[in-house]
Order: C-alpha cells, then sequence, then structure tokens
C-alpha cells in the first residue's frame, strides 16, 4: 500500500482528504468482522504506518509530508471501531475525522507538535480518530441505536 496509500498522497488537491476515502475499503472489510478482530487489524496497520511514515520523512526529507496519507487511512478506521457500516454513520465518521484532523484541537495540536518521526505522524490521527470513535457512540447514546 505505501505510505502514499496507492498514490492519492500524489493527487494534487486535498491530498489527506483522499487518502481518508482510501480507508472505506478497510472499513468496509473490518465492519465485516469482530470487534476485537478490527482492533486487532488496526493495531497492526497502524504499527506499519508508523514504522512506513518513519522511512518515508527519511525519503522526502521531511516530518509529515502530504504524500503521506495512511495516518489518515489509520486514522478513520480508529473513528469506526464497532461503528455500523451505514451510509449516516460513513458520513458522520468521514466528516468528523476530517475536522478534527484539519482543525487540531487539544491534545491533537500538543501530539503533533511535539511527537516527531513516524510515530507523530501517525499519533496525531489515532487521536482525532479516537476522538471522532468517541463522539459517534456518544451520538449514538444520547439519540439511541444507531440513528435509526
Amino acid at each position: 500500500m505505501g505510505t502514499s496509500v496507492l498514490g492519492l498522497g500524489y493527487l494534487p488537491a486535498a491530498p489527506g482528504t483522499w487518502g481518508t476515502l482510501g480507508a472505506l475499503p478497510l472499513y468496509w472489510l473490518l465492519s465485516n468482522v469482530p470487534v476485537g478482530a478490527a482492533v486487532a487489524a488496526t493495531l497492526a496497520l497502524t504499527a506499519v504506518a508508523v514504522a512506513l511514515s518513519s522511512r518515508a520523512e527519511t525519503i522526502y526529507q521531511g516530518h509529515d509530508v502530504q504524500h503521506i496519507v495512511i495516518d489518515e487511512v489509520v486514522g478513520l478506521l480508529w473513528a469506526v471501531v464497532a461503528v455500523p457500516w451505514r451510509l449516516p454513520q460513513i458520513v458522520a465518521a468521514f466528516v468528523l475525522f476530517r475536522l478534527l484532523d484539519a482543525l487540531k484541537p487539544w491534545p491533537i495540536c500538543a501530539i503533533d507538535r511535539r511527537v516527531g518521526g513516524g510515530l507523530g505522524v501517525v499519533l496525531d490521527d489515532v487521536v482525532a480518530g479516537l476522538a471522532a470513535c468517541a463522539l459517534l457512540h456518544g451520538a449514538r447514546f444520547f439519540w439511541g441505536g444507531w440513528w435509526g
């Protein structure tokens, strides 16, 4: 897959958004397995993303360059843990994750500023994904079920 996720990181506009869209097939696949297996697969992919991002930073000679979008893939996968594959949830997860990743509220901004290397590239997106996941499950609790 590589850090550019099949070349999505090289698209001229909004590579992070394209990278997040590139995560949707993996979300669909993981939505059809038990939650524990999905979490294990996402953990494994996160570890691979950190290693690949570390190497990519050496190649690109910069931190978190726009061509690296594997972090958006794992971020979205963390956002959708135990979230069903249904259109309202897909859209909500996508929008929440992209907003949190772009706006970088605390603690995401602190991680982005203070953690270097491949871990820094990936960790802020993981935290954004986990925050989106918490918001999605909070909405589920507040409105009951999965919004009808």
